[in-house]
């Protein structure tokens, strides 16, 4: 089924299901200050591509979404002469960084980050350029092949790994950089990720994705933050690396409710973006509604169950090892439903962030995503620091995103006119015709 929403959900699903198999195999097959170490590597990672490529990812999906062939190729040879400039100067902050604060980092936790990012930054970049330049164009059949192939190579390795070669988190790495290596040269040879494009870049294009990226970086790197504060601020906190292990078992079950909002969204923006760049308010009224309604719909049954199935669900991701309150000092399974609750609130928070990039109004996000940010991190540091809770962590999650829903519907109602009436009546002609397709076998979701 080529349908947009089951290639996008096809996609997401593919990196979630490998990401969450091959984070349980890490967290059985590591001793815990390898495997905060890995979390660690990994978070900084995220949060450093969020700088790297919301500089130019939200604008050249937006403007490509109405651009003329020739506009195409300027927007694309932009966004590669940019995010290599951006990937350079980063590599160069984070060496430099390291040779200064040699001996701290390495004693930290984060001496695989600062050790290994510099060239994975590099290795990462083709592979990750044409996976937005994919999105853009709509073309996410080649978007689930490019996540395929990273995703599930480097789960192969983990899997062989367990049950025969023991490698350690150093040699681990080696072998992510490889494979990242292969995935971005197929997509380099394929002509993907736009590298053969470059020398269409014009300082027009240059101008006209950094003037939107200097908002939806910003958007970006906090929304980032929002996901990877907890875990930053934890490390540096007297609870110290088996907080981190611990509390990065819940975020990786997040992951799993996050994978139809981060697909679906996909699709949206793209849609809502043409539809404000055509003035077709109405269709853009239509599309906020119906995503927002059903993607609400829907995570009702999806935080439900990991509410009501917390603790098999952390059996299943960790084995039974972090159950043991009195042994880690600690409840896991009550983080994972604070966290289940939080679910509830997530449709309506992207859709109205992607409803304000989508009207060109990054600025706005932005000025949303960092009220929630400011409450976020001030909250964090009262739970770990005055509180020496978790569960305080996790509950702050659920007032910072209250905030941003608050806000986004606020900002947003001024261009278009949100009622929870539409909302509902949006969703349910969704799912019913949804449900007349399921018994017809014909026809696709959200397209007219």
């Amino acid at each position: 089924m080529r349908e947009d929403n089951f290639l996008s959900l096809g996609g997401n699903l593919t990196i979630a299901v490998f990401g969450f198999a091959g984070f349980a195999l890490l967290a059985r097959s590591l001793d815990t200050d390898s495997f905060a170490q890995w979390v660690l590597f990994i978070s900084g990672g995220s949060f450093v591509e969020m700088l790297r490529f919301g500089i130019t990812n939200n604008g050249l999906v937006r403007f490509l979404s109405g651009a003329s062939e020739n506009e195409s190729k300027a927007l694309i040879g932009s966004n590669t002469v940019i995010s290599l400039i951006v990937t350079a100067i980063i590599a160069f902050i984070l060496v430099a960084v390291r040779f200064l604060f040699s001996d701290t980092i390495d004693n930290s936790g984060y001496v695989l980050f600062f050790a290994w990012y510099p060239i994975m930054a590099f290795v990462n970049l083709p592979w990750n350029n044409a996976l937005v330049v994919l999105q853009a164009k709509m073309n996410y059949s080649k978007m689930l092949l490019i996540k395929a192939l990273n995703s599930g190579v480097f789960f192969i390795i983990l899997v062989i790994n367990t049950i025969a070669l023991n490698l350690t988190i150093g040699e681990l790495v080696m072998l992510l950089l490889i494979v990242n290596g292969l995935t971005s040269l197929m997509c380099v040879v394929s002509g993907w990720d736009g590298l053969k494009l470059i020398s269409k870049a014009e300082k027009r294009t240059n101008k006209k994705l950094l003037n939107f990226g200097k908002y939806s970086v910003f958007t970006l790197i906090g929304s980032n933050l929002l996901k990877n504060a907890d875990i930053l601020i934890i490390s540096i906190s007297p609870l110290g690396n088996a907080a981190v292990a611990l509390y990065s078992i819940p975020l990786k079950l997040l992951e799993i409710i996050l994978i139809p909002l981060r697909s679906f969204s996909a699709t949206a923006f793209p849609k809502m973006s043409k539809a404000s760049l055509m003035n077709n308010s109405k269709e853009l009224h239509l599309l906020f509604n119906t995503y927002s309604g059903a993607l609400s719909y829907l995570f009702v049954a999806i935080s439900l169950a990991f509410f009501v199935f917390a603790e098999p669900f952390v059996i299943l991701i960790s084995g039974e090892q972090y159950l043991d309150v009195n042994a880690i000092g600690y409840d896991i399974v009550n983080i994972v439903k604070i966290l289940a609750v939080y679910g509830l609130l997530l449709p309506l928070d992207r859709m109205t962030g992607i409803g304000l990039d989508s009207i060109n109004k990054p600025n706005v996000n932005a000025l949303k995503v960092a009220v929630m940010l400011t409450t976020n991190i001030v909250g964090d540091l009262i739970a770990v620091f005055v509180f020496k809770s978790l569960e305080m962590v996790a509950l702050f999650t659920l007032v910072f995103t209250a905030i941003g829903i608050v806000l986004g519907i606020f900002f947003l109602n001024k261009e278009i006119k949100i009622s929870g009436k539409d909302l509902i009546k949006h969703a349910n002609m969704f799912y019913l015709e949804l449900w007349q397709k399921v018994r017809s076998k014909k026809g696709s979701l959200f397209t007219k």
